[in-house]
């Protein structure tokens, strides 16, 4: 192998251990300020936005153990990783895909399962991970307040009634 292509592939390999998803785009469309803009808006949730080769991003995914994305190798291909919320990053994707319509999202790999733009559309719909972690602990403690409340009704109904004077 030559030590240039050693080199890509090591590359893309780094960029693959960053994060445990991965989310291949088309980027055919995109101009240097857009690119710019994109990693801006990525930079937030520590993602990164990269442009790979497609035969240096098939030898490193295989060699990570991905799932097969050959038929998602075609065209222009950048990937997007980095960050350990993937739900904010899949929201940072998604809008400034609806913003700029000149990003098409292939497909994505989440925990070395494969998702599809479908899916990962739906992911970024998701509310934050603070935001479920608010309505999980509220609905914790609105249930605790509900058995206190029914423990309470029962010890004042079984109390007799205070004498009358």
């Amino acid at each position: 192998m030559r030590a240039e292509k050693k080199y890509l592939i090591d590359e893309v390999s780094s960029h693959l251990k960053k994060s445990d998803y991965v989310i291949l785009t088309n980027f055919l469309k995109l101009t240097v300020a857009e690119t710019a803009e994109l990693r801006r808006r990525l930079a937030p949730e520590k993602a990164e936005f990269h442009v790979v080769k497609n035969s240096s991003f098939r030898v490193a995914a295989k060699a990570m153990g991905l799932p097969d994305l050959e038929k998602s190798l075609t065209g222009q291909t950048a990937v997007v990783v980095g960050g350990k919320n993937p739900a904010g990053v899949a929201k940072a994707l998604k809008k400034f895909i609806e913003e700029k319509q000149k990003l098409e999202v292939k497909v994505g790999v989440l925990d070395k399962k494969l998702m599809t733009a479908a899916e990962l559309s739906k992911l970024a719909d998701l509310p934050s991970f603070d935001v479920l972690r608010a309505q999980f602990l509220g609905l914790l403690s609105q249930t605790a307040a509900s058995f206190v409340r029914v423990l309470d009704a029962k010890v004042k109904k079984e109390q007799p009634a205070a004498p009358a004077a």
